[in-house]
């Protein structure tokens, strides 16, 4: 039976879970990050994600889900004082019922499904936790095998991508990568094994060939660019194919993320007639 603590002070517990919602070296060394919401938290559980605390507010009258979980997940189980909970929430009018303190993955492009129909995402370079929340739920929506993110970018393990992602973080694989060689790499290889079809198709708003015109339904590496530069020169050149997205009236370009989404989503009805 999982192990149940009580806290009620700032101790090294305590100041070791705030740091996770700020600060991005501990989360990398430790290896683990903070999750809040239903939603997320159910599918971490679901999909086998290491759960290694989850956290409640000490004294209140939890929902059945709440309950639940705590007796389903073999974590170790926290009654933290009210308002430590509140101060780990983050948020100024409502406390969370639970939070969940849950590892990290390992950053291995391995761990991304392969074949005739893989579509992987990668964000090049992006800046906001927020974009990269929205484009991995744009890739869960749109049916992507997976996100990779390249370069020095902000972290998918970050509460605000966490909470943009709306728990899809926990159903796609994201991987982080230093650079786009190694990603090159990975292609490489996976074309010396037989996916010789597998294309590289860059987004950019003077691609190639407008997105509904490119044939998306074989096996494709999808290029998003970082927010103000776009695709790094290394991306641009390793690209088979640019395309870009027809827009009309006073804006004169999308946002990354919302870019993503409508290539991802035009790559989904391609396929959905093929």
């Amino acid at each position: 039976m999982a192990k149940t603590l009580k806290i009620t002070t700032r101790n090294a517990s305590f100041q070791q879970w705030q740091a996770l919602l700020v600060n991005r070296t501990k989360r990398q060394r430790l290896g683990e990050f903070l999750v809040q919401g239903v939603r997320p938290i159910t599918l971490a559980l679901e999909q086998g994600w290491e759960i290694r605390a989850l956290l409640y507010p000490d004294g209140r009258n939890l929902s059945r889900w709440c309950r639940d979980l705590l007796d389903r997940a073999a974590a170790t189980r926290v009654a933290l004082a009210p308002e430590l909970m509140h101060e780990l929430g983050g948020k100024e009018e409502e406390s969370p019922e639970l939070l969940a303190v849950v590892g990290q993955p390992e950053d291995d492009l391995g761990r991304l499904p392969v074949g005739p129909k893989m579509l992987v995402v990668v964000f090049d370079r992006p800046k906001t936790p927020g974009n990269v929340g929205t484009l991995i739920r744009s890739a869960d929506a749109f049916g992507a095998s997976g996100v990779v993110v390249t370069g020095h970018a902000a972290d998918p393990y970050d509460p605000k991508a966490v909470r943009a992602s709306t728990g899809s973080l926990f159903a796609v694989p994201v991987v982080r990568v230093a650079s786009h060689r190694d990603v090159l790499d990975w292609v490489a290889a996976l074309r010396a094994r037989g996916l010789s079809r597998l294309q590289i198709v860059g987004t950019d708003e003077h691609g190639d060939s407008d997105v509904a015109d490119h044939d998306l339904t074989g096996p494709t590496l999808l290029l998003v660019g970082n927010e103000t530069h776009g695709l790094s020169a290394g991306w641009q050149e390793a690209s088979d194919r640019t395309v870009r997205i027809p827009i009309v009236g006073a804006a004169s370009s999308l946002n990354a993320a919302a870019a993503g989404t409508v290539v991802l989503y035009e790559a989904a009805r391609q396929r959905a007639n093929s």
